[in-house]
């Protein structure tokens, strides 16, 4: 046994788009692996630095493929950035470039969110003004929006990203992710955001948190060494890198290389990944 998976795991980490999934296409074997485990009592998380979706909507697009999951098991970067929002900033004013996801978990988490000419909106908070940007993936996204939330920057407020990857795959090759979009605020402004989403531990911590699990018992599996495999390392936790997305047989050692991660186990999808976690997880039940 690895020694990083001497301990099983109390709780398991999963990425989404090229983990459990592509697309609107399911990774053979991603629903037998998570029923199975759901089966055997290890609860399965599912956290994505896609921040456009809700934890509702997630979980509907996992249940259309066969994998099981409920809104509070999913955590996205949208979820993660209300959370610190409103634990860093109470009574917070908002201003927001995002898109559904992203916008209902602000609306819940802070005092106001700023109309699209970036003003407090509503009679109760008519001389409020904006305490912080947050930016996601906006594929509306305008010189406007971008002026606004310069503008807010430039005045004095803080600058939130929920993720800072550059492209956003799609079916048939990439779109600017929100890392591009941050990318030219931060041109503009001088100034860095926070990032929220992996590789970023505030993204794990609220994981583990919800999860109810110590580090060292919450696996990490995902298919991007430089997102998943690193907040995995930063965090602590065990991490397991499938070759179902970024990475091939032919590139990950170079991969993980080139993002400084070693992998505690590498799968080449979610039915090897079972033949590595079930007969641990039955060894454990037998042993009782």
């Amino acid at each position: 046994m690895i020694d990083g998976l001497r301990k099983l795991p109390e709780a398991l980490l999963f990425d989404l788009d090229g983990t459990l999934y592509r697309g609107d296409e399911r990774v053979p074997g991603a629903d037998r692996l998570v029923r199975a485990l759901e089966e055997r009592g290890v609860r399965c998380w599912f956290v994505t630095n896609n921040s456009s979706r809700t934890p509702e909507e997630v979980a509907l697009h996992l249940e259309a493929m066969g994998i099981p999951a409920t809104p509070d098991q999913v955590v996205t970067s949208a979820t993660a950035a209300a959370d610190y929002v409103r634990r860093t900033y109470p009574e917070a004013g908002v201003y927001v470039i995002g898109e559904r996801g992203l916008k209902m978990a602000m609306a819940e988490a802070v005092a106001f969110v700023a109309n699209e000419s970036g003003e407090a909106a509503g009679a109760e908070a008519p001389d409020r003004k904006v305490d912080i940007v947050v930016q996601g993936i906006d594929r509306e996204f305008t010189y406007e929006r971008m002026t606004t939330a310069v503008r807010h920057i430039l005045n004095g407020a803080a600058y939130i990203q929920t993720n800072p990857d550059r492209l956003l795959p799609v079916s048939g090759g990439f779109l600017p992710g929100a890392g591009s979009l941050g990318a030219a605020i931060e041109a503009a402004t001088g100034v860095k955001p926070i990032v929220i989403g992996k590789p970023s531990p505030i993204i794990m911590d609220y994981a583990l948190r919800l999860a109810g699990a110590a580090a060292e018992r919450a696996w990490v599996i995902g298919d991007n060494p430089h997102t998943d495999l690193a907040a995995a390392r930063d965090s602590g936790c065990p991490s397991i890198l499938v070759l179902t997305g970024l990475c091939s047989r032919d590139d990950w050692r170079s991969r993980c290389e080139a993002a400084d991660v070693t992998p505690d186990a590498v799968c080449a999808g979610p039915d090897e990944l079972a033949e590595l976690l079930l007969p641990l997880l039955d060894g454990a039940d037998q042993a009782l």
